[in-house]
């Protein structure tokens, strides 16, 4: 695969994930670790027909202990949070929130051997940080209430969980793809068993709500974690880095239209801000030549 396609591939799942609010939203009241289980199982599932066409890619999935943690507790935790932030605050500023992490990849990575943190990384946080304060300050004049703090707090430690993952992602660039499958397989199990212990079961009520799980586990808690694991290990990541905060704005958009939430001054200024301070902190990626 060339870098080119790699990229590509990379790039559907920023696709996907754009619509992962709207899905949840859309499967209904289910507890947040059902519906965690749920998908990851079927996103499991996606992985594991592709074996039966490769015996061999099973073997993927001995790997190391730090591996495994990397894997599992970015998937877990981050999705556990993320879908519990939108159970109990407004989808769409707990979604502009969480999309924090396309500024913080970039913020981490500047850590990582051979790179530094510059002025632009700098100013970029600072406009990210801008526009957190601005939706706090939309929601307090619009339907803030107190009760959407654990959502939005749950988004906000969601976003530093997948930037996390997604840089010691990078480092792990030789554990394979098909490994991912395990990953999500664990996640799965992990969340079924969190549920049996503090849930109650709430079984999806309509044909579209089963439809969105389905959705869902194929697409954003599915085949996207095999394309981005793809794109960063094979691809131009500078180029999936910039692109990654296009999310946010997807995201929102996906949302406004579906009629999950509505259309503001506010709103768009947020997501202007947040997007903006990752391009700015992005520079590097976005103008310097391919190493």
């Amino acid at each position: 695969m060339t870098v080119r396609s790699a990229t590509l591939v990379g790039l559907s799942a920023i696709l996907m994930w754009s619509l992962l609010a709207v899905l949840t939203v859309a499967s209904g009241t289910m507890p947040a670790f059902q519906l965690a289980a749920m998908t990851f199982a079927i996103g499991a599932g996606v992985g594991v027909v592709s074996w039966l066409l490769r015996p061999g890619a099973a073997r993927a999935l001995r790997q190391s202990p730090l591996a495994w943690a990397v894997g599992v507790g970015g998937l877990f935790g981050y999705h556990a949070l993320y879908f519990l932030a939108l159970r109990l605050a407004p989808p769409a500023e707990a979604g502009l929130l969480n999309y924090l992490w396309p500024l913080l990849i970039v913020l981490f990575s500047s850590f990582l051997p051979g790179e530094r943190l510059r002025w632009h990384h700098l100013a970029g946080a600072l406009l990210g940080l801008v526009g957190t304060v601005l939706l706090f300050a939309g929601n307090a004049s619009a339907r803030f209430e107190p009760g959407h703090i654990a959502g939005l707090v749950a988004a906000f430690v969601a976003a530093f969980i997948w930037a996390a993952y997604s840089v010691m992602s990078r480092r792990l660039r030789a554990v394979p793809t098909d490994a991912v499958a395990g990953f999500c397989l664990a996640t799965a199990v992990l969340a079924a068993l969190v549920h049996g212990a503090v849930e109650t079961t709430v079984w999806p009520q309509t044909p579209t709500q089963w439809a969105s799980i389905a959705i869902l586990g194929i697409g954003p808690v599915g085949g996207a974690f095999y394309a981005w694991d793809i794109g960063m290990k094979r691809g131009d990541i500078r180029v999936l880095g910039a692109a990654s905060y296009a999310t946010p704005l997807l995201s929102t958009g996906f949302l406004i239209l579906a009629g999950f939430a509505e259309a503001s001054t506010t709103l768009a200024l947020a997501a202007a801000l947040i997007a903006g301070g990752g391009l700015i902190a992005a520079k590097d990626m976005i103008w310097k030549g391919r190493s």
